[in-house]
């Protein structure tokens, strides 16, 4: 079965790969069919354009991809003025917040298509607001999450462990994808986006229902020691009442907001930022693309490296622990360490790329941990808001987005995430079920993964026929 299994994986990542290369094909095809048209309507020599149209593939490619002093980001920043864009824009991206915060991903899946078919704004701008909507949720909910405890063990909601690991990738990750927003074409984008979201978001959905299964089988076992302890209670004076330990008595538990704080893992997180921000600024101060200003960007490498690679160390050696999945215990094998950092890094390039949260990513990956869907959702929220922060520093400095309507959008998706926060975990303190977020998470992933993707192909079909330049960006000339 197993085989079997394995055989089908690989079968489909094989069908992936080939469709990703066919798409690509196409689309080179597509562009000389158009260059040769224009070609053969001028009224150049023959031999000029047979020469042009005797290219081989691999130069066309080239040429295709990289043409110097070409770049295809004009910024469309559309009037702030109240109409039906600005309340439709609203509604839209409360719903995206609310629905993003459950399930630990942010919310930018949504945001990014509101921005740029409603509102108006050009798609990398509508990367960089998203981001600022993403900074405001995953604030408040992580506001909201520290006050409470993990559903069955006594420990905080947020597994600061975890976070140690994976936080400091994370923004090592945010700021190369920062770099790559500049320089890739939206169709390069578009392409891995739905690559990355379709698998990510079956991945959530089959461990729903693995989540519900289980949970299902809970309720049936409860039911029947329920049952069988009314009959031993129906004498006089005997009545039935929980253990103070039972797995219930942290459900939903508010503590004091200082309790749920582990000091030495914040500041070594809070260390990871300041550092960040401080070799952002410094960055502003400098000639870009100079020697001084690569020094700084690798200077990122070695700070988030010594954070992750301590709280590797402890791992490894076993003096810390994933505490948040209970008496499960695993082995922290050294390649698995390093494969979990780099997802984390993947997961940091993926949100600063496309203007959304590490947590399209991380949250699947805690899940597949064994960490509770409550816990996986706080904690890539979390590690979130410490990376959208140092996006939207660097979106500002990049000059990416007008500032009044990021700061209207932000105030809309901080209440949206508290709203969210507290009628989905009302829902499962009533339903008993926490594989709802997981399914949320699953959700919002595939909505992002459709919505994302038909805007990314749509707008590569009229740059293809407008016969628009769809290669890379000069870094050292956008920024």
């Amino acid at each position: 079965m197993a085989e079997g299994v394995f055989g089908i994986n690989q079968r489909a990542k094989a069908i992936a790969l080939t469709a990703a290369w066919f798409f690509c094909w196409i689309l080179f095809t597509a562009s000389d069919i158009g260059s040769a048209e224009r070609l053969l309507k001028t009224v150049e020599p023959g031999h000029i354009v047979e020469k042009e149209m005797r290219q081989g593939f691999i130069v066309r490619l080239v040429h295709f991809l990289w043409q110097s002093g070409k770049s295809s980001y004009q910024h469309v920043w559309p009037e702030m003025e109240f109409g039906w864009k600005l309340v439709v824009g609203t509604v839209v991206g409360f719903l995206g917040a609310a629905l993003g915060s459950v399930g630990g991903v942010g919310g930018g899946g949504i945001f990014v298509p509101m921005l740029s078919l409603i509102i108006g704004f050009d798609p990398k701008s509508s990367t960089a607001i998203s981001k600022c909507m993403i900074m405001g949720a995953a604030g408040s909910t992580v506001y909201y999450n520290l006050r409470l405890r993990h559903p069955t063990l006594d420990l905080p909601l947020i597994d600061y462990d975890l976070a140690l690991l994976f936080q400091p990738m994370l923004m090592l990750g945010i700021s190369i994808g920062v770099a790559f927003n500049v320089i890739f074409a939206d169709w390069m984008v578009t392409v891995l986006l739905i690559l990355l979201f379709i698998g990510t978001s079956s991945k959530a959905f089959f461990k729903g229902l693995e989540t519900w299964n289980k949970e299902t089988k809970m309720k049936l076992e409860a039911a029947e020691v329920a049952q069988s302890d009314s009959k031993f209670n129906e004498g006089p004076g005997n009545e039935y009442k929980p253990l103070p330990g039972g797995p219930a008595a942290h459900a939903d538990e508010k503590v004091p907001l200082l309790y749920n704080i582990y000091w030495k893992e914040l500041c070594l997180l809070l260390f990871v930022w300041i550092a960040f921000l401080a070799i952002q600024i410094m960055k502003t101060y400098t000639q870009t693309c100079s020697a001084k200003y690569w020094t700084l960007n690798f200077l990122q490498v070695p700070i988030a490296a010594s954070v992750s690679l301590y709280e590797a160390t402890c791992l490894y050696k076993g003096t810390r622990t994933i505490a948040s999945k209970g008496k499960e215990i695993t082995v922290w094998k050294p390649n698995l360490i390093f494969l979990y950092c780099c997802l984390g890094i993947v997961a940091g390039v993926v949100g600063g790329l496309l203007g959304l949260g590490g947590g399209f990513v991380l949250g699947p990956l805690f899940l597949e941990l064994g960490v509770p869907p409550q816990v996986a959702s706080a904690t890539s929220t979390f590690a979130m808001t410490f990376s959208s922060s140092m996006s939207v520093v660097q979106y500002y400095l990049l000059n990416r987005f007008p500032v009044p309507y990021a700061t209207y959008f932000v105030l809309v998706a901080t209440v949206a995430a508290l709203v969210g926060q507290h009628v989905v975990r009302r829902i499962i303190a009533i339903l008993g079920r926490a594989s709802l977020i997981i399914f949320i998470l699953a959700l919002t992933i595939f909505v992002s993964a459709i919505s994302l993707g038909g805007v990314g192909i749509a707008s590569m079909i009229e740059k293809l026929q407008n016969h628009e330049y769809m290669g890379f960006d000069n870094l050292c000339r956008q920024s």
